[in-house]
């Protein structure tokens, strides 16, 4: 039986620039860097709470360009905090956090591919 997600995948121009991304910008985790082959690398990253890892792809092997929405949802305890201190490192946001019709406070960011993110403050 099926009982975890391992990963999910976004599409990026340049590995190591979006692995700097995630981990010195966001301040997730490295997981995996696994050569696989002469051009290719399995690279994940995780917040630092651990979970589904998210696999950064090289659009060079993915068959598709990066940037778009990826339907990923990222939870947080402190969006404004967070809306804050990802701004003032550049991290670009599509708005300022608003809340949501089921409550919830929410904004949308962007690796520096344009992939989209939902990062979700759930109600208290």
């Amino acid at each position: 039986m099926i009982n975890k997600i391992h990963s999910a995948t976004v599409v990026v121009s340049d590995q190591d620039k979006a692995l700097d991304f995630y981990v010195n910008t966001l301040g997730w985790q490295k997981v995996i860097d696994q050569p696989m082959g002469e051009e290719m690398r399995f690279i994940t990253v995780t917040p630092v709470s651990g979970g589904t890892e998210l696999s950064l792809g090289h659009s060079s092997w993915m068959g598709r360009g990066p940037g778009g929405e990826t339907g990923i949802s990222l939870l947080t305890d402190d969006i404004k905090g967070d809306y804050a201190a990802l701004t003032a490192k550049g991290v670009r946001f599509k708005g300022e956090p608003e809340t949501m019709p089921w409550g919830d406070t929410a904004a949308w960011f962007y690796d520096p591919d344009g992939n989209e993110f939902f990062l979700n403050e759930v109600a208290k």
